[in-house]
């Protein structure tokens, strides 16, 4: 029985630290963008707008006409949410900060708003806040590989030929898909944790991978052993993995 229940944690566990490694593809080049512009918060908005186009998609029905019109209205919200914030984007950082707040707020707001009466409204408000990740299969991960290796491919191949405003989209597009693997909560995890603390080495780039491979593996293993929520568990992962990494960078400049 005991082996029976290793295989069984490990079926669970692998698809989903394959969701978190596909996640990471594109949260670390995009977090680090994001720390480069001065936008923190930045994420937080687009995915919890992402979060209310699936709200608002569940709200008027639309989830029996499949998983695609759902995929649709939330990046059209995650895109209109972008897009508002790339009109501001020449605004001092401050200004841009409280906007962005601002619009976080109203989609979180907006959310529970349309939730209020659905009788499964907090289950289904949990499940966009912290995700279903240990509930991956491999099958749900073929489409969102396609897609993050087309963005991967926009982002290193063409970033200047998109220029300032092809980022919002792009940012947009992978926000939402994150946020329906993951959550809002690890999303903003993803993308800021590893940035933050690869900043001081030398490679930062493989820095925030280690970083957020590690915060993956941790979480998810301690999310199996003591029987705790998975989305949460991974992001305390991460704030631990991101925290060692950046006392280890501190001791590499202090020799």
């Amino acid at each position: 029985m005991k082996s029976d229940d290793l295989m069984l944690q490990l079926g669970i566990i692998l698809p989903a630290l394959l969701a978190g490694m596909l996640i990471l593809s594109t949260h670390v080049p995009l977090g680090r963008e994001v720390l480069q512009r001065g936008i923190i918060f930045l994420d937080l908005a687009i995915a919890q707008m992402a979060a209310l186009g699936l709200i608002i998609a569940h709200f008027i029905g639309l989830e029996a006409h499949g998983a695609l019109i759902n995929q649709l209205v939330a990046v059209s919200a995650a895109v209109v949410g972008a897009s508002l914030l790339y009109q501001v984007r020449h605004a001092p950082a401050a200004i841009q900060e409280a906007l962005i707040g601002i619009l976080f707020m109203l989609a979180a707001t907006g959310s529970i708003l349309l939730l209020a009466k659905d009788p499964h409204g907090g289950e289904r408000l949990r499940e966009v806040l912290v995700g279903q990740i240990l509930w991956v299969e491999y099958s749900d991960l073929i489409a969102t590989a396609i897609i993050y290796a087309v963005i991967l491919a926009l982002w290193f191949g063409w970033r200047e030929r998109l220029g300032s405003y092809g980022f919002y989209p792009v940012f947009a597009v992978t926000i939402t898909l994150s946020t329906q693997l993951v959550g809002v909560y690890l999303v903003f995890a993803s993308l800021i944790i590893p940035a933050l603390a690869s900043l001081h080495w030398r490679r930062p780039g493989l820095a925030a991978y280690a970083i957020g491979v590690t915060g993956y593996f941790v979480g998810l293993l301690c999310s199996a052993l003591f029987d705790l929520p998975s989305g949460a568990m991974i992001a305390w992962g991460l704030g631990i993995a991101g925290g060692l990494f950046y006392l280890l960078s501190r001791k590499q400049r202090a020799r």
